[in-house]
């Protein structure tokens, strides 16, 4: 399989870019990859670039950009999960397998029951982690498009936000608005998406789960509570496993 990166820039063909510093060490160090090896590049705005490997060097690698190919792997559906903030090897996974099943972007939230809590400082600095993740993730499923990371909010800070945004839009008032909950009844398999153009939100809770207050509150945003069986899904489980549905029963799966 030929080796991917993310290039944060402009890109032309039979342009001689180089390498971020990462990457290039990446590109030598882990993959061996060797001067004439192919490789494709792709920044994030659609459409990914073929090219070679050009130079080696310590202090810098470069590739030539030899054709534009304008290729899309992204979902038909339009899936932004809310995601409570877990531990850190959980979050990942949750980040990096979402944005595999094609998730268009990412709200960490802190609920009541969250394990994990971050000072601004140490949110920042997982933040910039968290994309460099996303970033890992579309390298290796072939996205040429990176899914938007939205900073780290409170449950309640996120909810008054959406409240704005819905007295400000009318558009809001189309969104599938999903919460997972184990004592729910109603399952995915009972809806039927209005359009392939209608965005998804999906709502996961902590390990803990939401409280009885915080579920009262998304109720009255709108949001729908609904269930993934009979069995209780640990968080880094259910939002994949809801993804994964709901690329089946309307994405392209």
């Amino acid at each position: 399989m030929t080796a991917r990166f993310y290039y944060p820039g402009a890109m032309l063909p039979g342009q001689i870019i180089t390498l971020p510093i990462n990457t290039g060490h990446h590109a030598t160090r882990v993959l061996r990859l060797k001067q004439g090896d192919k490789v494709i590049l792709f920044n994030g705005e659609g459409g990914e670039f073929s090219g070679s490997i050009h130079h080696l060097a310590k202090s810098a690698n470069t590739v030539i950009l030899s054709q534009f190919h304008a290729i899309e792997r992204e979902s038909p559906l339009s899936i932004n999960l809310t995601q409570a903030v877990c531990s850190n090897e959980k979050m990942d996974w949750i980040i990096q397998k979402s944005v595999e099943l094609g998730v268009s972007c990412i709200q960490p939230v802190t609920a009541n029951r969250s394990v994990v809590r971050l000072s601004e400082e140490r949110a920042n600095k997982r933040l910039l982690h968290w994309h460099q993740v996303i970033i890992a993730a579309c390298e290796q499923c072939g996205r040429n498009r990176i899914p938007k990371l939205h900073p780290l909010l409170t449950l309640s800070d996120w909810f008054n936000q959406q409240f704005e945004s819905k007295l400000n839009s009318i558009e809001n008032q189309s969104i599938y608005k999903l919460m997972l909950s184990p004592i729910a009844n109603k399952r995915l398999s009972k809806f039927l998406l209005p359009s392939m153009d209608t965005p998804l939100l999906l709502l996961v809770g902590p390990e803990g789960g939401f409280t009885i207050e915080e579920e009262k509150a998304a109720h009255m945003m709108g949001f729908e509570s609904i269930c993934l069986g009979q069995r209780t899904l640990r968080t880094e489980t259910a939002a994949l496993a809801a993804i994964a549905t709901m690329q089946t029963l309307w994405g392209d799966y």
